[in-house]
């Protein structure tokens, strides 16, 4: 009875033993294989090591900044006043034409942007693959994006680049870039699938596991690069998808020209650099070299495999650094 009495007031206080509503996370190493977390051990390593470079070069920047002030305004008082003046001048004049300069280039971009939106071909970053990456995942992958659409305002035979399937986190880190509103790229919350439901025999999905090798580079084709992270962990998820859609695949002739090393991931924007220089030199062994780091390969005609894969890669680091150029209000 004493029991009962008090089941039944501990009910009318509110404290049944029923599940937490806001149970404690479980940690999200607990969930991971060995592999996983050593590897996401050694990422997170480097990114603190990224960091701390990152504060180091900002800071000696700093100084260097403060240094050359210094110098100039020794120069200046060590000169008399016309000769101050005139140095003064040329200084402005010289800045004025680095502006124009940039100016002219920047048109000259947006113009062949536009240009290539109309006429030349359509690379498409398949961005429904958002769900099964970590946030530093995601922000690796958005890197590599602005990287992608920086290499392509610089060639002079740029294509059309696409961003299908950009919602949720990987919309909201897209949106944090500077001048993403303004880039001359399309934006598709919606999956590629439906952006060209009306060219679906014209999609070519290039993953590793093809069997058909691509030769040339169709301009009546639209070639889409999955944006994934880690691929490792998700063996053979872009050709699943692609025959559940039905639509073609691919996967470049790297065997041809090359023998990949033990690292034979490619990042996204590994691939469409690769692509974006064939389109500029029709040489498929060119664009490999220039791109592919020496480190993932070793010369030789054997077939090999290759994965496009969204993981970031150290060595690029400093090449990366241009990503940072793009204009904002392009």
């Amino acid at each position: 009875m004493n029991t009962t009495m008090e089941a039944t007031q501990n009910e009318q206080n509110g404290q049944v033993n029923s599940p937490d509503p806001n149970p404690s996370p479980v940690p999200q190493h607990q969930s991971l294989s060995k592999n996983a977390q050593k590897k996401l051990l050694k990422q997170q390593k480097y990114e603190a090591k990224k960091a701390e470079k990152k504060a180091q070069m900002k800071e000696q920047k700093q100084r260097d900044a403060e240094r050359k002030r210094k110098e100039w305004e020794e120069k200046l008082a060590a000169l008399p006043e016309d000769e101050r003046l005139k140095l003064i001048d040329s200084r402005k004049e010289l800045r004025r034409e680095r502006m124009e300069k940039r100016s002219e280039e920047r048109g000259q971009k947006i113009q062949r942007l536009t240009q290539a939106k109309e006429t030349d071909q359509n690379i498409v970053v398949d961005l429904e693959f958002s769900h099964l990456m970590t946030h530093s995942e995601i922000h690796s992958l958005v890197q590599q994006i602005m990287y992608c659409y920086a290499v392509n305002g610089r060639c002079s035979s740029p294509a059309h680049l696409w961003l299908t399937g950009c919602e949720g986190e990987m919309e909201t880190q897209l949106q944090r870039l500077p001048g993403f509103d303004k880039w001359i790229i399309e934006k598709e919350k919606q999956s590629y699938i439906k952006a060209f439901s009306d060219r679906k025999d014209d999609l070519v999905y290039l993953t590793a596991d093809s069997e058909t090798v691509l030769h040339e580079l169709d301009p009546t084709k639209v070639y889409i690069v999955g944006g994934l992270v880690d691929r490792n962990r998700w063996k053979g998820i872009t050709m699943k998808k692609a025959e559940e859609q039905g639509i073609h695949t691919a996967k470049l002739p790297i065997g041809a020209y090359m023998k990949m090393s033990s690292s034979q991931v490619l990042t996204v924007n590994q691939v469409i650099e690769i692509l974006l220089k064939f389109l500029e030199t029709k040489d498929w062994k060119d664009s490999f070299f220039q791109v592919i780091p020496q480190r993932k390969r070793t010369e030789g005609d054997s077939e090999n495999c290759q994965e496009v894969d969204g993981e970031d890669c150290e060595e690029e680091t400093e090449k990366k650094k241009r990503c940072l150029e793009v204009p904002s209000h392009d």
